[in-house]
């Protein structure tokens, strides 16, 4: 660990910061510029002039709509055919307090069809029954802290490494040292795999000896309440958008974003950048800047890519404040990372990911401020009478909603051939969540990411304790 924490000092520009450059500092400055001037504009302008804060971020999110969906038009799932070659596949799975669904996710594992050679759950100091799972359920027997026990007499490629508390990124670099297979896939506790999985990981960095980083593709469950089909039906759409959208970035190797909650790595490459970083809020999504910036660094020809065959379904949000609490975290750890990396950005060393991919992404730390501040702009006119003016701007959100719409519909078949996935992709409901999803489920995906701006500044993130809603433990 000593040794991985001095490499963590040498390749995080957190620890040992870069030089900005003058094109950096100007990229980023010029989005607050643009926002000051356009909101000016709904107290100096009259007719649609004053909704311009509107007009530029419905511009800005359909030129994105559009990128994505250049990228994506000849996207379809091609079965792999057998690697000659196989790479030994490790699991680590970093666990705190998850009495309720570790066995779960065990059972999940062990039933692949390519199973793991070796799954190992970082006990992260649970206080809850885990342990007595762990006993119980695969005949564990509690090592000493910091140690790896024997494995399990019911299922020999577990084991269980025992740790005192530290959070998530200490536990995941805990096990990455102690293991010794050459890909290691990380899974939440929470996060279920679905059949084929892992043969389809296992068979994407067997056939691209360049691949360092992958994230399979999640679909969110939510509890069987009304609540919980609401905010899995919005958030299930979301999640196509977003994998879609990460594909795209793909295209032109400037994927930064996999998740951690599925996500695999080439063991070696993980090390060399020092692990995953502790002091971060998304410790997956920081990992992936140090790795591409090692690769510029050390002329590697690493790559990140979306592994469309490798699906699973994560335990999502499944009430308003569960939901605000985790873009809080998701938001604020991304605004840590383009802080400490935003000497990559308008770089060209780093080719597409550093002139369009983190431009774009510097953008995007104010996007949910921009899209408030449109919304409370048109309510203040429909407040104050001002009905002409409030008119043709809904009609200009009404062609916006129509073009995600056009997107959304079209762009599902391309994710199913994709993916495989079909479970809960009607189109009648996408229909309705994009007439509805400006006026609700995006108002609070953005109120979470302003959160995340409080989290961010004041250094106050606390994780808090998630409630599990639609995951239960298997019978005994």
């Amino acid at each position: 660990m000593t040794s991985l924490s001095n490499t963590l000092v040498a390749e995080s520009p957190r620890l040992t910061p870069r030089r900005i450059p003058v094109a950096s500092r100007v990229i980023g400055a010029f989005g607050p510029i643009l926002f000051a001037a356009l909101l000016a504009q709904a107290f100096q302008r009259q007719g649609l002039a004053v909704w311009s804060i509107g007009i530029a971020y419905i511009l800005y999110d359909t030129a994105l709509l559009l990128f994505t969906a250049w990228n994506i038009r000849d996207l379809r799932l091609t079965p792999q055919a057998a690697p000659a070659t196989s790479v030994s596949f490790g699991v680590i799975v970093a666990a705190h307090n998850e009495e309720g669904v570790i066995a779960a996710a065990i059972d999940r594992l062990a039933g692949q069809a390519a199973a793991p050679d070796l799954i190992v759950i970082a006990d992260d100091g649970s206080s809850d029954g885990t342990a007595e799972v762990l006993a119980r359920r695969y005949g564990l027997i509690a090592p000493p802290f910091g140690t790896m026990s024997d494995p399990s007499p019911v299922l020999p490629s577990l084991r269980w490494l025992r740790l005192r508390h530290g959070g998530k990124a200490r536990a995941l670099n805990a096990a990455m040292v102690q293991v010794d297979t050459e890909v290691v896939l990380t899974v939440d506790a929470d996060t279920l795999l679905e059949p084929g999985a892992i043969a389809a990981m296992r068979a994407a960095f067997a056939a691209e000896p360049e691949l360092v980083a992958a994230t399979g593709v999640l679909a969110p469950i939510c509890g069987p309440d009304l609540q919980g089909r609401f905010f899995e039906w919005f958030q299930t759409y979301e999640y196509v958008r977003n994998f879609l959208s990460r594909h795209a970035w793909e295209r032109l190797n400037s994927l930064l974003l996999i998740s951690g909650a599925f996500a695999a790595f080439r063991r070696d490459a993980v090390v060399a950048v020092g692990g995953f970083d502790p002091d971060c809020m998304v410790e997956d999504y920081e990992l992936i800047h140090r790795l591409h910036r090692h690769a510029v660094d050390h002329d590697r020809d690493w790559t990140v890519r979306v592994v469309g065959g490798a699906l699973a379904r994560t335990d999502a949000p499944a009430s308003p404040l569960a939901f605000l609490r985790q873009r809080r975290r998701w938001f604020g750890g991304f605004l840590q990372t383009q802080h400490w990396n935003r000497d990559m950005v308008g770089a060209r060393r780093f080719g597409w990911l550093g002139t369009a991919m983190l431009p774009v992404k510097t953008l995007d730390t104010l996007q949910p401020i921009y899209g408030l501040a449109a919304f409370a702009i048109l309510i203040g006119l429909v407040v104050t009478g001002r009905f002409m003016v409030a008119l043709p701007i809904l009609i200009v959100m009404l062609v916006k909603i129509a073009i995600d719409l056009t997107f959304h519909l079209w762009s599902l078949g391309i994710y199913k051939n994709w993916t495989g996935q079909r479970e809960g992709l009607g189109l009648f409901p996408a229909l309705i969540a994009a007439i509805l999803e400006p006026f609700s489920f995006q108002l609070l995906r953005h109120a979470g990411a302003v959160w995340g701006w409080h989290a961010f500044l004041t250094g106050r993130e606390s994780w808090g304790r998630q409630q599990r809603t639609a995951i239960t433990a298997p019978a005994e």
